[in-house]
């Protein structure tokens, strides 16, 4: 296997190499901490890091060659539309609602983005997330974040 750089892959993996530096920079104002007493700026560095890792490793991958042709690859528009739809009624429904709809609406949405998954489907994950988001935010880390909210 030839390592070098892949050109087709370079401009993402140079935006991806900016973010990450851009986040570790960022972490920098903030106290860092050590990994048993985390500071405000430890996750973004790690985060930022790790960004920057990932750019060098998908800028460094050889390209294709067996012949194998990325044009008969279609662009997936509405896995697209329902994932963002999803994030935005979450964002929504979270300020509006509370958890319990925003996360149900986020998972009954983005589970439809794959034309695979039939209605019944996004209703038993949307009512599982819904639950574990429940036990795990509200109950477990005690998350500010109410249950329900009306008006």
């Amino acid at each position: 296997m030839k390592l070098g750089i892949n050109k087709k892959e370079l401009a993402p993996a140079l935006l991806m190499l900016f973010i990450g530096m851009a986040t570790v920079l960022g972490s920098l104002n903030y106290q860092i901490g050590t990994l048993a007493r985390m500071g405000p700026g430890y996750y973004p560095l790690i985060l930022g890091a790790g960004l920057m890792l990932v750019a060098c490793l998908i800028a460094l991958t050889p390209p294709e060659t067996d012949g194998s042709s990325r044009s008969a690859f279609v662009p997936q528009y509405r896995a697209w539309f329902l994932v963002v739809l999803g994030i935005v009624l979450f964002i929504v429904l979270g300020q509006y609602g509370g958890l319990v709809p925003a996360t149900s609406a986020l998972a009954f949405v983005a589970t439809l983005a794959d034309r695979k998954n039939t209605l019944k489907t996004a209703v038993f994950v949307a009512i599982a997330l819904t639950l574990m988001a429940i036990v795990v935010f509200h109950y477990g880390l005690q998350m500010q974040f109410p249950l329900l909210r009306w008006g």
